[in-house]
């Protein structure tokens, strides 16, 4: 098994940092397998340098956008997106930059870390999931308590960077209705936008 750091999805170029997230999520595609269109995403170690995703970045085809996303949570390696997101600017200057995250990294680095990526990030699409509280917990199984919370305190920090951001949430799992009325106004509050992300069982 080799690390798969980047791989290509409907066009666009995806970067896989880490598979270590602190939510496991009962509608996410890694629980059920572990490819993206063939493209194995599980790592074989985390020891993972900006040099490396570079490297692997160089054998694709440039697309108009790239995208922090893979099996795991892509600010848990902070540093290294940061490195690799100033290298796509540098020399790809033209090339839009998105981070999908679950909102948790300003909890986990225990300060505000937005403002380190306003020039790096283009947009931000954050996993609301859902209308409040107790339905986040049993959709997204946070590994620490008031994770909800601080998904609406990240969102509301990208918006007053004027990030372009997004809140997400998945619809239809396995049959499953969520409130997007009550989403799309609490993300409309914190200066998002809102997606519905129709669930698929192959995740894309």
């Amino acid at each position: 098994m080799s690390n798969t750091l980047v791989y290509s999805l409907e066009g666009k170029i995806y970067i896989n940092l880490t598979n270590r997230c602190t939510n496991e999520c009962i509608f996410c595609i890694r629980q059920d397998k572990d490819n993206v269109c063939g493209q194995p995403l599980w790592l074989e170690n985390e020891d993972i340098t900006s040099d490396d995703v570079i490297e692997q970045l160089k054998n694709f085809q440039l697309s108009d956008e790239m995208i922090f996303c893979g099996y795991g949570e892509p600010l848990l390696k902070f540093d290294t997106l940061k490195q690799v997101a100033k290298y796509i600017k540098e020399n790809y200057p033209n090339v839009k930059i998105r981070v999908n995250t679950n909102g948790h990294a300003n909890f986990v680095y225990k300060t505000n870390i937005v403002p380190q990526l306003k020039g790096l990030v283009d947009e931000f699409s954050v996993s609301l999931n859902a209308p409040d509280k107790f339905e986040y917990d049993e959709l997204s199984q946070p590994k620490f308590d008031n994770a909800y919370d601080e998904v609406k305190k990240f969102i509301k920090c990208c918006t007053d960077e004027g990030i372009s951001t997004t809140a997400s949430v998945v619809e239809g799992f396995k049959g499953r209705h969520i409130n997007l009325e009550k989403c799309e106004q609490i993300s409309k509050d914190l200066g998002a936008k809102f997606r519905v992300r129709e669930w698929i069982e192959n995740g894309y």
